[in-house]
């Protein structure tokens, strides 16, 4: 008997993209993706690589940095920016194992039903030395005290569930990863937007677990982890039905899909370079 999975949709992940854009296009969506992008630029001059990929739910957060080619994700063709977007189920990436340089997970974990997959999907296609970026909400602060006011679980950024950088930590470690260093960012008072550069230089000089978002910039501890096959996360199963194929059909479409992903990337590099 065919296990099934509690996956979301398409439907449902292209509707959190609809929320998504429509929060980060807010006044507050802004000024949080500034301070974000601004303790970012630091990071972003010693990645090296030439392929990333960014999984996000507003707008690209680290266009600003040296990888040449990096791809945008979407859940649906209907919400690709581009002929060069991954569109794929968020845990079901169709990319061979250790070919990204980055990849950056902007917001998503907290909201998606079986982060975890997600998480070990992302560890598995990055690169042996490559970067895995994690920006999440904290719950310790301001906007995660407000989030517990009726409401405010209804709507984002308040949805889905907030996790404290250590619990992070161990699963990354489960992957064979390891967290090279942690930045808090977007640090205001109660009831204000990060606004204030006084806040926030003294959050980040210090930095304060008081900030809106973590930064959580990882890479692999060992080069012979990315070659051995990963098993599922906390012997979670994953459903052979995931995507309406039985287990024979989906390997075949997986196999095809992620042909298809290579060429589509490929011809992007060379759109770049031209």
């Amino acid at each position: 008997m065919a296990i099934m999975s509690n996956a979301p949709t398409p439907i449902d992940l292209a509707e959190l993209i609809s929320m998504g854009r429509q929060f980060w296009a807010s006044e507050g969506g802004r000024a949080i993706r500034r301070a974000e992008r601004a303790c970012l630029g630091p990071m972003t001059e010693r990645w090296a690589g030439v392929h990333g990929l960014e999984m996000s739910l507003g707008a690209p957060i680290v266009d600003m940095s040296t990888i040449p080619h990096l791809i945008r994700w979407s859940p649906t063709r209907e919400c690709a920016e581009s002929s060069s977007t991954l569109v794929c189920h968020p845990d079901a990436l169709p990319l061979p194992n250790g070919c990204l340089d980055l990849v950056v997970l902007h917001h998503v974990l907290e909201v998606m039903p079986e982060p975890h997959h997600v998480l070990q999907e992302a560890a598995r296609v990055t690169a042996p030395g490559g970067r895995l970026i994690i920006v999440s909400w904290s719950p310790l602060s301001p906007a995660g005290m407000a989030r517990c006011l009726p409401g405010h679980k209804q709507r984002l950024p308040g949805q889905g569930s907030w996790r404290r950088p250590g619990r992070l930590r161990d699963w990354l470690a489960f992957v064979e990863f390891e967290i090279e260093r942690l930045d808090y960012c977007g640090f205001h008072l109660p009831g204000m937007t990060p606004r204030n550069a006084v806040l926030e230089t003294l959050g980040r000089r210090h930095n304060l677990p008081m900030g809106d978002s973590y930064i959580i910039q990882a890479r692999c501890r060992s080069r012979l982890a990315r070659h051995q096959p990963q098993r599922p996360l906390f012997g979670a199963v994953v459903g052979a039905t995931r995507l309406g194929l039985d287990s024979r059909s989906r390997d075949v479409a997986a196999r095809t899909s992620q042909d298809n992903a290579i060429s589509v990337a490929q011809g992007a590099a060379n759109e770049d370079v031209g």
